[in-house]
């Protein structure tokens, strides 16, 4: 009786094992064991690695271990308890080993091992090793019945691209440091372009710089000249009708060419077909697109083909490497003045991802694309100058409003405050 209560026993802790062993080995991160094992030259990680790279074995071997263990320990106490209580015996049996396996050998190590799972890991790496040398002939036999019921029911066997991204990522977040948080952010902005739209980083179509068609072409030649960019919309009858693009340079040489005959020049010539692109689309998309038709200005438009704004290939390579200012940049909307030790006075259109960026902040980009709309969507009114609000552990005050636009915000974050 005393041996077969330690079996029992016995049973349920290999049960435990292999249940934990199999969280801990699917959650683990590979580059973690990689750092692991080439910085500190860990032989577990090794091992952990080596189990990896056959990760298929190893669950299998796992089910193998755990379902024979439980079997075995069901079927025992079964005959201990029949002999205990008679028939009733299979009814106590049932209960105690459900309530066993349940919490003891499949909730609480599964638990554990997902919460910590590199450490757990690394600790069942040696004796698990050998449970996959061990269960090797069942595993072969259990493997190909698995491969051809696969290949009956048409099913293919691939790496997932997204669990790769997130391996990667993983390997990108799990270093910290100030002297490498420049590097990390722009690998970490590489893998988010596929994840941005154009529309979350498109400047509105309120703050384009564009030119009436219609206008003198004194009036036009003088626009073009104040103008900082290199690249202009030209509009008929309103703003959003956009008919074509000025290329400054092209504009300037054939301003040139005919400066003895200026009023002749016809602005309609020198036009480029304006390139309309949908707000939804990725920003790699549009990185693609640009790389394709060697532009970088496009203009967007929602799925009414309504202008909302414009995207450059600068605003993306920003996504990645942070704002990139010239001289060029003092007025823009991206200006941000530090008025004291933690507030910030920005434009309502500053993009609440080039905040969260710049300052390592977390607030909730979800809910807008700009810090203005953020304001209006979590207030659910137009704030009144001088109205402050404390959403999310940050606190806002409204600097200047222009009609029911948000013009200046100034913005605090609470220092050990909570999310409301």
């Amino acid at each position: 009786m005393i041996i077969t209560i330690i079996t029992i026993i016995i049973t349920l802790v290999l049960s435990a094992f292999f249940s934990g062993s199999e969280s801990a080995l699917t959650g683990a991160s590979e580059a973690y064991m990689v750092d692991k094992e080439k910085n500190e030259h860990n032989v577990r990680a090794k091992i952990v690695l080596n189990i990896l790279a056959r990760r298929s074995k190893a669950v299998i071997t796992t089910l193998i271990g755990s379902n024979i263990c439980n079997t075995l320990g069901t079927a025992l106490t079964t005959q201990l308890l029949l002999e205990m209580f008679g028939v009733e015996g299979v009814a106590y049996a049932t209960l105690i080993m459900t309530f066993l396996i349940l919490i003891y050998t499949d909730m609480l190590p599964k638990s554990y091992s997902v919460e910590n799972s590199n450490k757990a890991a690394l600790f069942v790496a040696p004796l698990m090793s050998f449970w996959m040398w061990f269960f090797t002939p069942i595993v072969y036999i259990l493997q190909k019945i698995v491969y051809f019921s696969f290949k009956l029911f048409g099913i293919k066997e691939s790496c997932s691209e997204e669990a790769k991204i997130s391996e990667i990522r993983g390997a990108i977040c799990m270093y910290d440091g100030t002297e490498i948080k420049e590097e990390k952010e722009m690998l970490k902005g590489v893998f988010d372009l596929s994840e941005i739209q154009v529309y979350d980083v498109m400047k509105h179509r309120r703050n384009i710089y564009s030119v009436d068609i219609d206008l003198p072409i004194d009036e036009i030649i003088e626009k073009v000249k104040d103008s900082r960019y290199s690249r202009i919309p030209v509009y008929k009858d309103k703003p959003e009708n956009i008919i074509g693009i000025i290329r400054v340079k092209n504009f300037l040489k054939a301003c040139l060419n005919n400066k003895n005959n200026i009023n002749n020049l016809n602005i309609q010539e020198l036009l480029f077909d304006p390139w309309f692109i949908p707000e939804t689309t990725s920003l790699l998309q549009q990185m693609q697109e640009f790389q394709k038709r060697r532009e970088h200005f496009a203009l967007v438009v929602d799925e009414y083909g309504s202008l909302e704004g414009i995207v450059t290939l600068e605003d993306i390579i920003e996504e990645i490497v942070g704002n990139i200012e010239d001289e060029s940049d003092a007025d823009d909307i991206n200006e941000i003045k530090k008025t004291g030790d933690g507030y910030y006075v920005v434009d309502g259109q500053k993009t609440i991802r080039e905040l969260n960026r710049e300052f390592n902040w977390n607030i909730d980009d979800e809910r807008a694309v700009t810090i203005a709309g953020y304001l209006l969507e979590m207030a659910q009114s137009i704030p009144e100058q001088g109205q402050k609000f404390i959403f999310e552990g940050f606190e806002f005050e409204i600097i200047n409003r222009t009609r029911n636009q948000l013009k200046k915000i100034k913005i605090h974050k609470i220092k050990d405050s909570k999310k409301e």
